[in-house]
């Protein structure tokens, strides 16, 4: 079904009691405004409108929705809802904090913690790419830290890319815009197309979605550090599951940046689920430098107890 172009609500709206200044980011499942709330606090605002499934024209609030897509459209309504809810129980630094969320205008909104800074991929372009291994490691440890609270509360971020890292002003890191309801839809309705990142998303997202776990969004983590170094993604899981073509990192890079951190990267890209690290903990103590990439791959009767665990608890939450 071909993308519509929706329009975003007018600069000066009043959702309840925000009031909506601009744009600050408008793709195919969600919009995303600056808004400020009856303080003049900013937030920035998610609202949930899938250019495949409705329309709004200008002018309009409430979003049309036809018949056919009703049924889609109010599933994948459900699960932004929850996934609001569970993130609304999240209080770490390092991941966006969601404020309030809220059913209006026939679609539902996700309140959040408004951050000044600017995005990794922004930071990878202003760099063009020659990032410092000490910034890499300093912000992927801090980001790790986020994303193991994450997975602590059954969740999945299922988007992790460096236009989804955002790097505040004190150069701490946080993790923004959660893809897992928008993977959830896609995989419930055959009127969507999967809305994958091509070069961050895990094989598991483009087969076999029973197997997503903690390493799946561990794979797009060595994609996002991985394009720290490149300043571009690695090539696309789909296609290295068919014809791998991934230059290793180690081969690329040598010289320039540890052994160690190109053996990280390489570990969390593998294809295989059970041969990337099986948890945030695992992979962290890799990049602290408190455990060796190749050992912790060649010797992981922990980690593979850990992952049958964890796989047990992500189908019982699911």
């Amino acid at each position: 079904m071909p993308t519509q172009a929706n329009q975003p609500l007018a600069d000066g709206y009043q959702l309840r009691n925000y009031r909506i200044r601009k744009v600050l980011a408008c793709g195919g499942f969600s919009i995303v405004y600056l808004a400020h709330d009856e303080n003049d606090v900013p937030v920035a605002i998610k609202e949930y409108l899938p250019a495949s499934l409705a329309l709004r024209s200008e002018g309009d609030v409430l979003p049309e929705v036809a018949a056919e897509n009703l049924a889609a459209f109010r599933y994948g309504m459900k699960c932004f809802f929850e996934e609001g809810k569970s993130l609304a129980g999240l209080a770490h630094d390092n991941v966006v904090r969601v404020l309030n969320f809220f059913r209006a205008n026939e679609t539902v909104y996700l309140v959040m913690r408004y951050e000044r800074g600017r995005t990794l991929q922004e930071h990878i372009q202003h760099r063009r790419g020659g990032i410092k291994e000490d910034f890499i490691r300093r912000v992927f440890t801090l980001l790790l830290n986020g994303l193991r609270d994450v997975h602590a509360n059954k969740l999945l971020h299922l988007d992790i890319k460096p236009a989804n890292v955002y790097i505040r002003n004190d150069g701490s890191p946080v993790l923004i815009d959660f893809g897992a309801a928008r993977q959830t839809l896609t995989a419930e309705t055959t009127r969507l197309s999967p809305m994958y990142t091509p070069g961050f998303a895990s094989p598991e997202q483009y087969r076999k979605r029973e197997l997503l776990g903690p390493w799946s969004d561990i794979y797009s983590v060595g994609a996002t550090m991985y394009c720290c170094l490149a300043g571009a993604a690695p090539p696309p899981a789909d296609h290295r599951l068919d014809n791998d073509k991934y230059v290793s990192a180690r081969r690329r890079w040598g010289g320039k940046y540890s052994d160690q951190l190109l053996q990280t990267i390489n570990w969390c890209l593998r294809l295989d689920h059970l041969r990337r690290p099986q948890s945030v903990f695992a992979l962290q103590k890799v990049l602290m430098g408190e455990r060796d990439p190749v050992a912790s791959l060649t010797s992981r009767t922990a980690d593979f107890r850990d992952m049958v665990l964890k796989l047990a608890g992500w189908r019982d939450g699911r």
